[in-house]
């Protein structure tokens, strides 16, 4: 498998960054982490992600490159299911790059024209020398709709990052 990298920051119209040190296996986390099924238990910004078609019908398949997901998402963060309808979005995003050997995930929007919205997310865990485990996630966003994407929720999607961070920690710290 190639090793692509996250795109570039300096380019974008503005991009996300969260992390967290874990103390953890890595592949617990990794399983934690691509467990979409159970991201209500822990994860505070995604409420619940699926691997679909490209109309969007779930399907039951395990996350592969090339394949579709639907997810689900409360900004600002919230672990509660009693949150307003304006709090709530959502979001169609391809698969784009999946290296299990070295815990890497991308994908990117593909429910609108790159020129009018494109944003790209990767999720990556190292392990440093003491054998605790380093989770990133950065997101990259560009197109036109981009400015009103920051304007809007710019700050809740940055306190959603930090909260999807620390989530994962406590989660695989407490399991």
């Amino acid at each position: 498998m190639s090793t692509k990298l996250p795109p570039s920051t300096s380019d974008a119209i503005f991009s996300l960054y969260g992390s967290s040190i874990i103390d953890a296996p890595v592949d617990k986390v990794w399983e934690i982490l691509l467990g979409f099924d159970r991201y209500k238990s822990w994860n505070p910004f995604v409420r619940d992600q699926k691997v679909t078609n490209r109309a969007g019908t779930p399907t039951g398949h395990e996350l592969a490159e090339g394949q579709y997901m639907s997810m689900s998402v409360h900004l600002p963060p919230s672990l509660s299911d009693s949150v307003p309808f304006y709090q709530k979005s959502s979001a169609f995003v391809c698969c784009t790059y999946l290296d299990n050997d070295n815990h890497r995930v991308a994908w990117c929007t593909v429910s609108t024209p790159k020129w009018l919205l494109h944003a790209e997310r990767w999720q990556m865990l190292k392990v440093d020398v003491d054998g605790r485990v380093k989770y990133e996630s950065v997101e990259v966003f560009k197109g036109i709709l981009a400015y009103l994407v920051r304007f809007f929720v710019g700050k809740n999607l940055r306190l959603a990052f930090d909260a999807m961070a620390q989530g994962l920690k406590a989660k695989a710290e407490s399991t």
